[in-house]
């Protein structure tokens, strides 16, 4: 099973001052791409990089001052060149001194949010495999990812529905009781709120959809949205007066007790009818697979190129049998698969299909060289 080529998909990355990396360029052809070394090397960074060509602080969630190679550096630089059916687009990110980022595409400056109209990418990282057994937070974090693939607004009604929030708290933990003060913002909220609730019933419908007939060696999870104490009303109009008539609530809480915010995320092992925070390990790690690959089929089929995944230390908790279905189902895909590992012979049933790199560190810093995977 080889493939086709995958249509987006990244020809160079240049990182600069980058955590252990201090200059290091990748040229890349399409096909997935192995990343092997001992722990520490600067594998992961290197996908953190990636994750940066696309909105938001990253798979690791880090400030931009942390990203810079310590103790010599206070700024780095990432830039990258990908192709697309069209023309080959230039990505640059940066950040001076740990002031936020700033991004370019094209050599024009943009906000962070114009990276999802030219690349999607989807992550999956060992943080992440406790996903159904830890706080709702993270499973928020995970959907919200998801929906940001298929809807690259859904960054920007995030950031206006946080804000609003926070005002809105600010103003419950004073104890302010005059509606005037809350109009405004509840109206903003109602707006947000709504488009985010409706973007995440999407994507989740896009999810399932494309997990149906799907010929897969990973098993099928069915998805649903919770709503904690209160249920998330399904128009703007309807939840800005649910936020009026829950604000005494809210003053007494001193916080903002409805809301997307309060969302859950629930899995089941739809063959089991298990739940997924019951399920082993193993299953729980094939289950979030399950759902990057259906997330990757439903792009593949709206916008005709699969996404960029990067897939952190994927071999962990797979069999070998699993892990070579996994390698399959990447390559019929076409997905620019970028996976790390401590071993090439992780990767072996990759064989010519992939590039393999060997990431090395040394007095600090770190290095990549092609070599052929055994």
């Amino acid at each position: 099973m080889t493939g086709a080529v995958a249509g987006v998909h990244l020809t160079s990355l240049l990182l600069t001052q980058f955590r252990s990396h201090e200059a290091v360029r990748f040229s890349l052809d399409g096909r997935p791409v192995a990343l092997w070394g001992p722990n520490g090397a600067g594998k992961t960074s290197v996908l953190e990089a990636v994750s940066l060509l696309s909105p938001g602080r990253g798979l690791r969630r880090a400030s931009a001052e942390e990203m810079a190679r310590k103790p010599v550096a206070t700024s780095w630089k990432l830039h990258a060149t990908l192709h697309t059916p069209e023309a080959p687009r230039e990505i640059e990110t940066w950040s001076e001194n740990g002031a936020a980022r700033q991004v370019r595409i094209d050599s024009k400056s943009v906000s962070q949010t114009a990276l999802g109209e030219v690349l999607r990418v989807l992550w999956l990282i060992p943080a992440m495999d406790r996903l159904w057994i830890e706080g709702a937070d993270g499973r928020r974090r995970f959907l919200d990812r998801v929906t940001l693939s298929f809807t690259p607004s859904h960054a920007e009604a995030s950031l206006t529905y946080e804000k609003a929030m926070r005002e809105r708290n600010r103003l419950l933990k004073d104890g302010v009781r005059d509606a005037f003060w809350y109009a405004a913002l509840e109206t903003q909220m109602a707006e947000t709120g709504a488009a985010i609730h409706a973007n995440r019933c999407a994507a989740l419908a896009r999810i399932l959809s494309a997990q149906e007939g799907a010929e897969t060696a990973f098993p099928v999870a069915d998805l649903a949205l919770v709503h904690s104490e209160v249920e998330m009303p399904d128009t703007a109009e309807a939840f800005r007066a649910a936020l009026n008539d829950n604000r005494a609530r809210d003053l007494a809480a001193g916080r903002t007790l409805i809301g997307p915010h309060r969302t859950d995320m629930q899995g089941i092992y739809t063959a089991k009818g298990l739940s997924a925070a019951d399920c082993s390990t193993g299953e729980q790690k094939a289950l979030l697979l399950s759902l990057i690959l259906a997330n990757a089929r439903a792009l593949a089929a709206d916008i005709g190129s699969p996404p960029l995944l990067l897939l952190d230390e994927v071999a962990a908790h797979l069999d070998a049998t699993r892990r070579a279905a996994l390698y399959d189902e990447i390559c019929a895909l076409g997905a620019q698969a970028i996976m790390t590992g401590t071993g090439s012979e992780l990767f072996s049933e990759l064989g010519t299909r992939a590039q393999g790199f060997e990431i090395t560190e040394s007095a600090g810093i770190s290095s990549a060289e092609e070599k052929a995977i055994q």
